[in-house]
Order: C-alpha cells, then structure tokens, then sequence
C-alpha cells in the first residue's frame, strides 16, 4: 500500500503521516513546503490549482491510495471567498479527478462540519443532514466533497468518502479553542458562567485514526463520515481543563448572558461570543456501527494540552 497525503505538513496532515508510518504504509507526501518533510518519504511539492494536468497525473502515479488533507483553514482572515475556492474547491477537484484515474484504491477527503452548518447554529448532525454552510470556508468545503464524489461517481466508482470533522484539538491547534486556551491562561477569574454551549470535539490522533481506519476497513465506504470524541462537553468544562493543565484555580464567574454579549458585540467578538453559546453534535454511529471506536477523555486530553504547552515555555 502506498498512500499519498496531501496537506502533510499541516496540523493533521503531519499526525496522520505518523500514524500512516507507524502501520508500516509506504507514503508520498505533498506540502507547500516539502523541505519540511525531511528524509525518508517521497516528498513532493503540492501543485496550485491552476497547475496542468500533467502535475496532478505525476502527483498520483504509482499510488494506491489518497488521503487530501491540504486545504485553506478558516483561520487565515485575510482570505477571501476566491482564495477558499481555490484552495478547497478547485484543488480538490483537480486532486480527485487525477486520482479516479489513477489510482486503485480509496481518496479520503477531510473536511469540516463548517460544510453543513455556521458556527453560530445549534444542531446535531450526522451524515443525513442538509447541508447548509453559512461562511466562505465552509461554502468552500462542501463544493470540495461535491467535486470529489462527482469525481468518482463519473467514472462509476464507489471508494471516495468525506471524513467531516468538528473543531480537532492537539498540540499545535488554532481557532476557537486557541483562543479558549490564552484566555484560560491567566490567575484573574473568568466570566465564563454564560456561555452555554456544548460541542463535539476530535483529537488530532483520534482524526488520524479515523483516517487508517477508513483506509482499511473491508467493508463498502459510505459517501460521509462524522467523527467525534464522545461525550460531548461544555465550553465553561473546556475552559475549566485548560486551568487545571495550567495548574491555576478555575475561578469561573457566572455572568448574565446580556452583559458578555454586550461586552463581546464592543469588543469587536460577536461571531466569538455566538459560536461559544451554541451547542454542536457530531453524531459518529455510522463511523461505529463500522467498527470505529471513539476517543472519550476529552477533557483530561486538553488538560493536558495546556500542561504540555506550559512546560515548553517555561523551559
């Protein structure tokens, strides 16, 4: 088996080259910056999307499988709807059809809840839900698993799947729950009591895992996968185990919910303040009912996140 990953350098990407590794897979890695992949693999330079098709032909010859984890992440905030396009459209449909050309085996394509609702929306959702993205990230995402699978299904092939993640967390991670992290990494107590949301969140191991299992599970692949850890938990419960890891006291106030909307709509942080007050499911049945096991020990995983990152600055 050899697996090209795409994005390999990235917050994913470099996880699920690991554990890619580690099950003993024969890789080729794609990355905008290839010289980070060091020795060992074959590393290659990522096309852009406008590159000829001769590049995407090269990227997937002689591999069996595809892993796209590459894309444009919605914490670039100078990014525009065209740059997203690109990126997680263009790219993709570029990828995807090289490689139901040319490669034999599966193309699992990452990509986020933000393709089936906004942030600031209560909702659980499963593989079954309408979609209905709400941002230029997330419109770009789902073009991206539309692409795919028209992809395969053109040329009546039924093993490309989207694998849609929640918000992934593990060393290295970026927005929301970065933001949650420095804002827990003071003595002063917070004003967390309001925010009521609960969320579903994945580890980055826990994605990588979801990956090789996608990769080898014998069975047909269904064209969506939701993953998450389970239960869900609590963004105050996240906050509170960010402090814990940081060694402080949890001093978390309850606040009335209008002052810290008032607050956040001053501050310039309304779509924060929306998005930690809303409540997201990832429903993973499918995923288990295919033999998947879900990560649980969420909480003491981002404890010890912030343990971790705490102990590197220090030193």
């Amino acid at each position: 088996m050899k697996v090209l990953v795409t994005g390999a350098t990235g917050f994913i990407g470099r996880v699920v080259v690991s554990q890619l590794r580690e099950a003993g897979a024969e890789l080729r890695l794609a990355s905008r910056r290839p010289e980070g992949l060091g020795s060992g693999d074959d590393a290659v330079l990522m096309p852009d999307f406008d590159a000829p098709d001769a590049a995407f032909a090269a990227l997937t010859k002689d591999v069996t499988h595809v892993v796209h984890c590459a894309g444009l992440n919605n914490d670039q905030g100078n990014a525009t709807e065209a740059d997203f396009q690109a990126a997680n459209a263009e790219l993709t449909a570029r990828l995807a059809h090289a490689a139901a050309t040319h490669v034999s085996g599966r193309f699992i394509h990452l990509s986020s809840i933000r393709a089936v609702i906004g942030a600031r929306v209560s909702a659980t959702i499963d593989e079954e839900t309408v979609p209905d993205p709400q941002c230029a990230y997330g419109r770009s995402k789902r073009e991206g698993e539309i692409r795919v699978l028209d992809a395969y299904a053109s040329r009546g092939r039924p093993d490309a799947t989207v694998l849609r993640l929640p918000p992934v967390y593990g060393t290295g991670m970026k927005g929301n729950l970065a933001t949650l992290m420095r804002l827990a990494d003071t003595a002063l107590p917070l004003p967390t009591g309001a925010l009521t949301g609960t969320r579903s969140l994945l580890s980055s191991q826990s994605a990588a895992r979801t990956v090789r299992h996608l990769l080898t599970h014998p069975g047909p692949l269904h064209p969506v996968y939701g993953a998450s850890d389970v239960p869900p938990v609590s963004v105050v419960a996240i906050v509170g185990a960010y402090r814990s890891g940081f060694g402080r006291p949890v001093r978390l106030m309850p606040m009335p919910a209008q002052l810290m909307q008032a607050a956040a709509i001053l501050l310039g942080k309304r779509t924060f303040w929306d998005s930690m007050t809303a409540t997201q499911i990832c429903d993973p049945s499918l995923l288990i009912s295919q033999g998947w096991t879900p990560e649980s020990g969420t909480l003491e995983r981002l404890a010890e996140i912030a343990r971790l990152g705490k102990s590197q600055f220090l030193a």
